[in-house]
């Protein structure tokens, strides 16, 4: 069976199970079955014991996006609004979350009260007026939605990657718009991060409360207080050799190997020199600046940003050598904790979403495309986007995580759930094996996932899906390996992220979208299903 019809707890099963394992703040003490043992079938059975709501790391909320199964063309835009509006509202959250740890550890029920109950109101305005932008442009609204409103507070615990599982792939969503802690959502959250019962508009919540507590100490780690911490990180020289990049769970496997489609076709579109950067995400957010709440390097396409349309795209320029590559190839940056300040210290998917220090410029970046081990390789069709991994795994689960970590020298050894810390000499490795299988007729779907899919273990596509050639990235980084004293990080490296993810390497993902024109596209092709090596 292919990855999308294998049975496995669906997106909603998995947050029943959350939901029954939830904090049950506003009752004293409280006992968490610990969330992702339940939610994701892990290995690991036991229960951990909190002392009050104060020890709430950070917030789970269903990610909407990844269910949407139909947005009609004409509503692309509205939905991508109110989806980042719901990333926006979790990151105000979190922020609050973060900055009343006094409130918190004196009302057992000020997390629920204060944070969560007014969040699931404003999610509940916004996840209906996307069912409203799905009528309007003459789709069906689809029935469930208004379940994913709730959020529980998460321990912050790494998923466990279960050896063997095969997560499939769930969707996807990615995220601006701006809220406050209101109670009654009318489209634009306005407000101050106060209770006033209104949500109007932007919602630029600056973590305080009414009662004025501000900062205190999330425990999360990190040089803005939300990661990454200690435990976060491993020593390379102490994993035992597992072969090279496998993804995770199945996603990301190798689609190449010694039979079928074995040519290769390399690109160099340098390494980001020029700088070329932006928190935007025009695949799931178009039209909303900031919609990533991260930075992204770009190489390729020097046209990418929020509001870039496929023809800004088709005519913008390009930094590859082979200038029939407009291809953009995108994903979050590399930064080192140093207490220095990078030139978005106070900007929107910089200093004011949690994402600080010093942005490090990979030495090296590896575009390469393969073919299948078990058929030739059809070209794939112009503006074909494709994002692998999930910038929310750490709260979403492993259904889309697909992150390889590793060092130079060190390669057939590779982490999903840590960064390493490698040996002198040696520098950081990051490696993304992307989907490499098409529904053969779209270039996008409402979930930004299920029109095309990872190879299944004997490098088949399933499903009826075409073989398109696979695109490997490989980034490497010349960073210093953090030093742990005491069980404290000094100078630690993570990649951007959304606040409420706290960092973690799971959270790594990486993005493409295709413009190469036809001719190169063809010449790949042809390259890659006669065996040759190829750029």
């Amino acid at each position: 069976m292919g990855r999308n019809t294998r049975k496995r707890r669906s997106p909603l099963a998995v947050r029943a199970v959350a939901a029954s394992a939830a904090l049950a703040i506003g009752g004293g003490g409280l006992v968490w079955a610990n969330f992702y043992a339940s939610a994701h079938e892990s290995k690991s059975k036991q229960n951990n014991t909190f002392a009050n709501a104060s020890q709430v790391a950070t917030i789970d909320c269903p990610d909407v996006g990844q269910q949407l199964s139909e947005v009609p063309e004409q509503a692309k835009n509205g939905v991508a609004k109110e989806l980042a509006l719901l990333d926006r509202q979790i990151t105000d959250a979190y922020t609050r979350l973060a900055s009343t740890r006094q409130a918190q550890a004196g009302d057992a029920g000020f997390v629920n009260n204060a944070i969560l109950g007014p969040l699931k109101s404003k999610r509940t305005a916004t996840i209906d007026r996307i069912g409203i932008n799905v009528q309007r442009a003459g789709g069906n609204r689809q029935q469930g939605l208004e379940e994913l409103a709730g959020c529980t507070g998460v321990p912050a615990e790494q998923p466990e990657v279960v050896d063997g599982e095969n997560g499939g792939q769930d969707g996807g969503n990615n995220d601006d718009g701006q809220n406050n802690d209101g109670g009654q959502d009318q489209g634009q959250d306005q407000g101050n991060g106060q209770d006033n019962g209104q949500d109007q508009g932007q919602d630029q919540d600056n973590g305080q409360d009414q009662g004025g507590d501000q900062g205190g100490d999330t425990g999360n780690g990190g040089q803005a207080g939300n990661g990454p911490v200690a435990d976060d990180f491993q020593d390379i020289t102490q994993v035992q050799p597992n072969g090279g990049p496998q993804g995770v769970n199945g996603n990301g496997l190798p689609a190449n190997g010694d039979s079928g489609s074995t040519g290769t076709f390399a690109t160099a579109c340098g390494t980001n020199q020029n700088e070329n950067r932006n928190s935007d995400n025009v695949i799931v957010a178009p039209g909303v600046s900031n919609g990533a709440q991260h930075q992204h390097d770009y190489v390729g396409n020097q046209a990418n940003n929020a509001f870039a349309s496929d023809e800004d795209l088709a005519n913008g320029n390009t930094t590859c050598q082979n200038q029939g590559d407009k291809s953009s190839y995108f994903w979050p940056v590399l930064r080192v904790q140093d207490g220095q300040n990078d030139i978005d210290a106070n900007a929107p998917g910089g200093g004011q979403d949690g994402n600080v220090g010093t942005i490090v410029e990979a030495s090296q970046a590896e575009l390469k495309f393969v073919g299948n081990k078990t058929s030739d390789v059809v070209a794939m069709p112009t503006a074909l986007r494709i994002i692998t991994g999930d910038a929310k795994s750490f709260v979403n689960g492993l259904n889309n995580a697909n992150t390889n970590w590793s060092c130079t020298g060190f390669e057939d050894r590779q982490l999903t759930d840590k960064y390493p810390i490698c040996p002198e000499g040696s520098s950081v490795v990051r490696t993304s094996f992307f989907q490499s299988c098409w529904d053969g007729q779209n270039i996008d779907s409402a979930n930004h996932r299920t029109h095309v899919d990872f190879v299944e273990g004997d490098g088949s596509c399933s499903n009826g899906f075409q073989a398109i050639p696979q695109l490997q990235v490989r980034l490497v980084y010349d960073v210093a390996a953090p030093q742990i004293n005491n069980g404290q990080l000094v100078n630690p490296f993570a990649v951007d992220s959304f606040p409420d993810q706290l960092h973690k390497p799971i959270t790594d993902h990486n993005d493409f979208i295709n413009f190469f024109d036809e001719n190169t596209m063809n010449e790949m092709v042809d390259c890659i299903n006669s065996g040759q090596n190829c750029q």
